[in-house]
């Protein structure tokens, strides 16, 4: 338990990849309540533009893909750092 938090405090442990993954699922929501809107308006009446409703179904497929795109790259810069500290640690222990 000491060396988790001599790790959290010396900044060893990365907190962000965490954050990160909460991010994605807000994301996701956020472009299924976008997309959902956006195709319930172009239903009720507003102007009844049928690109309004073709945008609201791209943001309601191909959003939740680019934000887990996005993310993936994010959380891809720590795994690269989480290996570099594995390969450190194996060649200081030879």
């Amino acid at each position: 338990m000491e060396i988790i938090i001599k790790d959290f405090l010396n900044f060893r442990k990365m907190i962000t990849p965490f954050i990160i993954r909460i991010l994605f699922w807000v994301g996701v929501a956020g472009c299924v309540i976008v997309g959902l809107a956006m195709m319930w308006n172009s239903l009720r009446g507003y102007g009844s533009e049928p690109a309004l409703f073709l945008v609201g179904l791209l943001v309601l497929v191909c959003g939740p893909v680019l934000v887990r795109v996005y993310t993936e790259i994010l959380i891809l810069f720590f795994r690269i750092n989480e290996t570099l500290t594995e390969i450190r640690h194996l060649l200081a222990s030879k």
